[in-house]
């Protein structure tokens, strides 16, 4: 191994673990009273998905979750984080009608991990919008917050008794642009005010559920995911530090600063027009108190200043890449990491954090016993590193959650992109674990490389 410290280097209540979500592994899409989502009805429109690919049957999780749980006692994790299918417990997206064998499948799954010795994190959002809520409106439409937080406490009170880690809601930046302004994602809505009223009702939502969940079990602990990277700037002109600071707007404190502090940067209108509407009480609905903050960290960004006399400040545009790449065309910057954990210790010092997806995609070819994926072994190793330093100074980290466990179902790009520690074969759904599995299996039992 080329890391510079161990699992003795962390604090010992260290979380090590692995993440999935679940319309990319689960499969079973229509099966056992599931109600459809948007990413169903996404999957399936011609020339959304590449390849045509869908998440019907993804790597079959839901037929083979104690299987794949074996998996993860082989590893040596000691979390795992997965995602609960929102319109497989509520097909309509509403508290009735409640479907209980989707609900007996997590209960499953919880208790096999309990068996294993393994700590269930489970996130109540990751992207899959039951297809109900979404004909009347979906995130634009404030009435999905509260029937979030419904959903939210009744999990809550199904699962925790044995379940202790909650997230609210994965990479809300990505339900709002990928998903409302792009429309790279589903539901495939391109309009900006769509995505500030959805962007505004997914952090409601969060506000709300988390309130109604420890009204149920004040022990619970909640936090939310947010997908954050450093921004750069490649001088220091005065455009280029005005770039920096719209781009981090956009990409960071868009999320951070209403969570934390109650409000939003003003620069969002700049980058909109305006500033999102927002009625009397939201925003200290909004700022809640969590127990910790997950962050989901692939790369960081490097920004160059607008001098256009047309569009003097947004878009920013974003510096040519340098170095090495993964198969995504992502930065590899596990400095960005270290900074952006003591960024966030010194801008948000009230909450502990918790990188809940770190990982990269590479073009893993089969061979004759493992598969070699040496650059994802050197990628994990520097991003370790990275987080081992941001300790050392002071970070109040938690957890490190590599993403993924399994090759699975890559949203727009289909199964084009694989970012698991195990290989899937999706033809026969067989599992065969990567070089990168053996390496992070090794790293947990204190054993030497491989």
């Amino acid at each position: 191994m080329n890391l510079k410290y161990g699992v003795e280097g962390f604090p010992a209540e260290f979380q090590w673990g692995v993440a999935t979500a679940a319309y990319q592994i689960e499969g079973a899409a229509f099966e056992d009273g599931r109600g459809l989502s948007i990413w169903d009805d996404f999957s399936h429109t011609a020339g959304r998905i590449l390849h045509g690919d869908t998440g019907d049957v993804a790597c079959d999780h839901y037929h083979r979750m104690s299987a794949d749980i074996d998996l993860l006692e082989m590893l040596g994790v000691t979390h795992y984080r997965f995602s609960i299918a929102w319109p497989r417990i509520l097909p309509e997206g509403k508290v009735s009608p409640i479907n209980s064998t989707g609900l007996d499948f997590y209960q499953r799954l919880v208790d096999k991990l309990l068996e294993k010795g393994i700590t269930p994190t489970a996130t109540l959002y990751h992207w899959d919008l039951p297809l109900a809520l979404q004909t009347d409106g979906g995130w634009v439409n404030r009435d999905t917050a509260e029937h979030f937080a419904e959903y939210a406490a009744l999990m809550v009170r199904v699962l925790g008794d044995r379940v202790g880690h909650w997230i609210t809601h994965n990479e809300p930046w990505c339900s709002a642009v990928l998903g409302h302004l792009t429309g790279e994602h589903a539901p495939g809505i391109q309009d900006p005010e769509a995505t500030l009223s959805a962007a505004h009702n997914i952090l409601l939502s969060h506000g709300w559920a988390v309130r109604a969940m420890r009204a149920v079990r004040p022990s619970a602990s909640v936090g939310i995911t947010l997908n954050l990277n450093m921004i750069y700037g490649q001088n220091d002109a005065v455009e280029t530090i005005k770039a920096v600071e719209l781009q981090d707007a956009f990409a960071n404190r868009w999320y951070l600063d209403p969570i934390f502090y109650g409000q939003y940067p003003s620069a969002l209108e700049t980058i909109f027009g305006h500033m999102p509407a927002v009625l009397p009480d939201d925003m200290s609905q909004i700022q809640v108190p969590l127990d910790f903050l997950g962050i989901n960290y692939y790369f960081s960004t490097v920004v160059v200043g607008n001098s256009s006399a047309t569009n003097p400040a947004w878009p920013v545009p974003v510096a040519r890449p340098e170095g090495p790449l993964t198969a995504m065309g992502w930065p590899v910057m596990p400095q960005g990491l270290r900074d952006l954990l003591l960024r966030l210790s010194r801008d948000y010092p009230m909450v502990p954090l918790v990188i809940t997806e770190n990982g990269a995609a590479y073009p893993d070819v089969p061979s004759t016993g493992t598969i070699p994926d040496r650059d994802r072994i050197r990628y994990l190793e520097a991003h370790i590193d990275a987080v081992h330093d941001a300790v050392t100074q002071g970070a109040n980290v938690q957890g490190y959650y590599i993403w993924s466990f399994l090759d699975n179902f890559e949203w727009a790009l289909g199964y084009a992109k694989r970012f698991g520690l195990f290989y899937v074969d999706f033809d026969t759904l067989q599992r065969i674990p990567k070089e990168s599995a053996f390496w992070y299996r090794d790293f947990l039992h204190h054993l030497p490389p491989f």
